[in-house]
């Protein structure tokens, strides 16, 4: 590229000249973000490829509440059926197999909130999900 001297003194330059230079600033510097920006994005599409593996088992503690909704069970289920049905229900959330869970403690909560309390809570636990 050829830089003419009138150019580099800014003397005796047209309107157009000025116009035609100022524009190849500006695309040779667009381009150069853009061409960083996408060496970038290559980059961490590599790093992500190398240092994000899938962890082989997730252990989750929630409260029985927490994980399926109220209901009135009776007294002589064992909790070993509470616990399969308690892994059932964090894996539906969670989209993920039962085998991938280890559900290490539960435990039960009480309900003694008002009831706009619960509807909140359902509510914002449902726009996170």
């Amino acid at each position: 590229m050829n830089i003419d001297p009138e150019l580099i003194s800014g003397e005796g330059v047209t309107l157009s000249q000025a116009m035609s230079m100022g524009g190849e600033t500006i695309v040779i510097g667009l381009s150069i973000v853009f061409g960083v920006l996408l060496i970038l994005m290559c980059v961490l599409y590599v790093f992500g490829l190398i240092f994000n593996k899938k962890p082989k088992k997730t252990e989750v503690s929630v409260p029985a509440e927490a994980a399926a909704p109220v209901v009135e069970e009776p007294a002589e289920e064992d909790e070993e059926e509470l616990i399969a049905i308690l892994t059932a229900a964090v894996a539906a959330s969670l989209n993920t197999s039962t085998y991938n869970l280890k559900i290490k403690s539960y435990r039960r909560i009480s309900d003694n909130r008002p009831a706009w309390n619960r509807a909140g809570l359902r509510e914002t636990i449902g726009n996170r999900l």
